[in-house]
């Protein structure tokens, strides 16, 4: 049965606080396109709440645990199932901090770097079929990836996805932020690998494949801190959000609420191609040069081929989650 809907818009993270404005700002947007905003759980009903303040019918949500790799292609079956239109956008913002001793996933992968980019990069890899001909992938990074902003995390770093992926040695004892940074580097640097194969494809192909990433700012009151102490939680919830204006003048201007960062970050799905240039790093509504370490080829080709060589299960995987189809 046909679609009522001419594409859809895929928002991971969407039930709350960023993605949750974002999707509003698309569902507004494109009434005509099916949304589907996707996390581990929707508690608060987030995709009827946004279908009854717009009046409209077009948000879905859809179950997605980004640190399990079985649950991804779970939800990659779904997404056929469900019979959705060709894909316009993929919004990859869901991502978790864990300040204290190194996490795992059920596959034994370093569990923030797991969540925002190993899933993230097997979600892009099973759906990347569904994508229409002109689609573009938004991921959202952060500032703390950059150590010349000075956002008073540690510094990422990037050894290797491997070291990444299985911390060993003294990369135990680097703090869960310090490894929170180094996850939003790898965003970046994926974004980067990323875009050289789509210019490629587009070139090949006639397609018009764009991908791009952002810095949402610091935002107080979010979800970030939720595995952070009782204390943390409370200054990050309850103190800072009502000291934004002196946030800004003593720490940084980017510090924002998640509505407006949601509008910023919409912006580029909605933004039309002189606005918004592919392979390139948004603060706000502006272009920004990344990390100096954003920019190393060799970091960005060493995370795509650890990507696809760790998530292919077999050699048609291969050749599809490196693009050789279309390269």
């Amino acid at each position: 049965m046909a679609s009522k809907f001419h594409r859809s818009i895929l928002v991971t993270g969407g039930t709350a606080n960023l993605g949750y404005q974002c999707t509003i700002n698309l569902a507004r947007r494109y009434p005509d396109y099916q949304i589907v905003i996707a996390s581990r759980s929707d508690p608060d009903s987030s995709a009827e709440s946004i279908n009854r303040l717009l009046s409209q019918k077009n948000v879905k949500f859809l179950q997605l645990d980004l640190s399990s790799l079985a649950q991804v292609r779970s939800f990659a079956v779904e997404w056929e199932a469900n019979q959705f239109p060709p894909i316009y956008s993929l919004v990859f913002n869901a991502a978790l901090q864990f300040p204290g001793d190194v996490q795992y996933t059920d596959a034994g992968f370093e569990k923030t770097f797991a969540i925002s980019h190993i899933g993230h990069a097997l979600l892009f890899s099973l759906l990347r079929p569904h994508l229409a001909d002109t689609a573009r992938v938004v991921i959202v990074s952060s500032g703390t990836h950059d150590p010349a902003q000075k956002s008073g995390l540690p510094d990422a770093y990037y050894s290797s996805a491997e070291e990444i992926a299985h911390p060993k040695g003294d990369a135990l004892k680097n703090n869960g932020r310090q490894r929170y940074a180094t996850a939003k580097l790898t965003n970046v640097l994926y974004t980067y690998a990323l875009h050289r194969r789509f210019e490629a494809i587009n070139k090949k192909t006639g397609k018009h494949w764009t991908i791009a990433a952002f810095d949402p700012g610091l935002m107080p009151g979010t979800g970030l801190a939720r595995d952070a102490t009782g204390f943390e939680r409370f200054l990050w919830l309850k103190v800072l959000p009502k000291i934004m204006p002196l946030l800004r003048l003593l720490f940084s201007p980017n510090v924002h609420t998640a509505e407006y960062s949601g509008q910023m970050l919409a912006r580029l799905v909605t933004g039309s191609d002189e606005e918004i240039g592919s392979g390139k790093y948004y603060e706000e509504n502006r272009q920004i040069k990344s990390s100096d370490a954003s920019y190393d080829k060799d970091k960005q080709e060493d995370l795509w081929k650890w990507t696809v060589k760790t998530l292919a299960k077999n050699d048609s995987e291969m050749s599809l989650f490196d693009l050789k189809d279309l390269l």
